[in-house]
């Protein structure tokens, strides 16, 4: 992802500082309200919403369900691995190597695989380290993407 509209990694920071913020994205309440949580870990206490806008790389490897640019909603209350609809997948922002990454998510032992919608880019396979759990990784599941026309 191209940045943190926080400027900070919502991953690490249960709360975020109005310093902080770049820019608010409007949203409907009843909109935020239907959406279920699904927690793993103690996120009781961390701003539910985070918003990102996806970078040429990022927006390319989900294509078509995102695109470069794309504004995307996390909920950072849904880490689980639990799909939120029957029969589809969910798309996670991820926490990789100090930055962000969006793909469909598995765990496969103690590795998680990072899958890209789009066929062209390759899948990632990131070792969980010791001590560790899969929602240690996951930002949040994303939960509306935006797209300016």
């Amino acid at each position: 992802m191209s940045s943190w509209w926080t400027g900070q990694s919502p991953r690490v920071s249960p709360r975020i500082m109005s310093m902080k913020v770049k820019d608010i994205l409007k949203l409907k309440k009843s909109f935020l309200r239907k959406l279920r949580p699904e927690m793993e870990g103690d996120r009781e206490g961390w701003e539910r919403f985070v918003v990102i806008r996806a970078d040429g790389r990022e927006g390319m490897s989900m294509y078509p369900r995102l695109l470069p640019g794309a504004t995307v909603l996390i909920d950072r209350h849904y880490n689980s691995l639990k799909p939120y609809r029957k029969g589809e997948s969910n798309m996670y922002a991820v926490a990789r190597n100090g930055d962000c990454t969006v793909r469909y998510v598995e765990v496969a032992g103690n590795h998680l695989v990072l899958r890209p919608h789009n066929h062209a880019y390759p899948i990632e396979v990131m070792a969980i380290k010791p001590g560790r759990k899969v929602h240690d990784y996951s930002i949040g599941r994303i939960c509306y993407v935006g797209i300016e026309t």
